[in-house]
């Protein structure tokens, strides 16, 4: 179906929907919201206003509300009004309703009374779990499990593990693996329901499960995780402690949100400013912006100064003043891609290089790219000046400033990483800025070596 007549049918139901809210058409309303897809149900409910929000709960179950929750972001500005607006126990139970990492995920939202508040209406099993996940520290796996899975112990057999994964089903968050553990509540193996479908029903648990089970700790990186989902193409993962016992599951839906998260925090470096801000005021935006740029300034300036010191060489060769901006914005674009490059090996931890391979590598590709593009630069200032001496000098310039640069976009991001630091910090704008720097350098350098050469011509 053509995307713009899939918008207006949407259009179409959006407006239905909302009559029947505004008409308190209870049992219309339900018939027609309860065939939409949660997700679909989730953007309806953020293009109401505060009083259709109202009607809708009125409308509806904390289940039906909790499972809509579960699709929307929890990134979403407004998520603290939503539960502002409702009846401390109605958010309370919604947010019992929903799977315990989402609610978490809104919880963390709120201010620590808020929390207290909505937790202390909760049943107690449910705030405690809710508690424990809230105590893992952020960008962790801890902190992105959820405690909504099936598990089984060994001396069972197969009739009775799908017996237990019918009961547990509506419950869980994903039913496709099925968690094995002893007595002391470790995990021990895993089986798939594909496993449990094809093998005999009077088959024992321990003569068809999986006992090699990759894990990850509940300290992990949570882009470790990621990684390993991706490795191994999982649905999920079980999160264990140093103990091996199974605290919880990260499923695939949350491991996208952290592949998400983590390529617009490399994004944002790379641009220097935060790319997923909500539209906000130009005061606050330029506040935010300020800083980087006060301090790209100033390293700038130290580019400015370079130049000032070769003024004589400028004022007794004008011609060369033509080319600075034409050479430190090809280096800096070399630079630029060679840090996105480099940043993009690194988010991904199964393709290790050591630096010194990396650093050959870019040092080659930079001298290929280098010469290619001096080799033009030279033919063309030569012809339109009349002079290959000076064509030479543009020529070697432009190719030993993209070198350079593309070694600083490589060594960079590697050495930030090797100290600790997000090597998406090392920004596009840094390193255009510091490739600037470089190119005047090198081009003044050989300029003021050659130009005896071509100062007559």
């Amino acid at each position: 179906m053509p995307v713009a007549q899939e918008t207006e049918i949407w259009q179409k139901q959006t407006n239905e929907l909302k009559e029947f809210l505004a008409t308190g058409d209870a049992k219309a309303f339900r018939s027609a919201f309860l065939e939409l897809h949660n997700w679909e149900q989730a953007q309806f409910f953020l293009s109401l206003d505060h009083t259709e929000r109202l009607a809708l709960y009125n409308t509806l179950t904390t289940k039906e509300v909790g499972d809509l929750f579960d699709d929307i972001d929890d990134d979403q500005v407004q998520i603290p009004d939503f539960l502002s607006e409702m009846e401390p126990s109605y958010a309370a139970e919604m947010l019992t309703e929903m799977y315990t990492d989402n609610a978490v995920d809104i919880l963390e939202h709120l201010d620590k009374a808020t929390v207290q508040r909505l937790l202390t209406r909760m049943p107690h099993k449910t705030a405690a779990e809710m508690r424990t996940l809230l105590h893992y520290g952020d960008e962790t796996a801890g902190a992105i499990m959820t405690t909504e899975y099936i598990t089984i112990v060994a001396n069972q057999t197969v009739a009775s593990a799908m017996a237990a994964l019918r009961a547990e089903a509506n419950e869980a968050e994903l039913i496709y693996y099925v968690y094995v553990l002893d007595n002391n509540h470790r995990l021990a193996g895993i089986i798939s329901l594909r496993d449990l479908i094809v093998n005999d029903q009077e088959a024992m648990i321990s003569d068809v499960m999986n006992e090699r089970v990759i894990s990850v700790q509940v300290t992990d990186d949570q882009e470790d995780v990621a990684q390993t989902i991706r490795d191994y193409n999982f649905l999920a993962i079980p999160v264990t402690d140093p103990g091996n016992h199974l605290l919880g599951i990260i499923t695939v839906d949350d491991v996208i949100d952290v592949i998400d998260d983590e390529a617009a925090a490399d994004y944002s470096g790379l641009a220097g400013v935060d790319v997923e801000a909500k539209l906000e005021s130009p005061l606050k935006s330029a506040l935010k912006r300020l800083p980087w740029l006060i301090t790209l300034l100033f390293l700038g300036m130290s580019t400015a100064s370079l130049i000032s010191h070769y003024e004589n060489l400028v004022s007794e060769a004008s011609v060369l003043a033509v080319f600075i901006s034409l050479i430190t914005g090809t280096a800096g674009n070399a630079g630029t891609q060679s840090l996105a490059v480099a940043v993009r090996r690194l988010a991904f931890k199964n393709e290790q290089t050591s630096l010194l391979r990396t650093l050959v590598v870019e040092l080659i590709t930079g001298l290929m790219i280098g010469v290619v593009t001096g080799l033009t630069i030279t033919v063309v200032v030569g012809l339109w000046k009349h002079t290959f001496v000076l064509g030479f000098v543009i020529g070697l310039a432009m190719c030993c400033a993209i070198i350079v640069a593309n070694l600083a976009g490589s060594f960079i991001p590697s050495l930030m990483e090797r100290l600790g630091f997000d090597p998406a910090v090392a920004s596009g704008p840094f390193i255009s800025t510091l490739s600037d720097l470089t190119s005047v350098l090198i081009y003044f350098s050989i300029a003021q070596y050659f130009m005896p050469f071509f100062i007559n011509k």
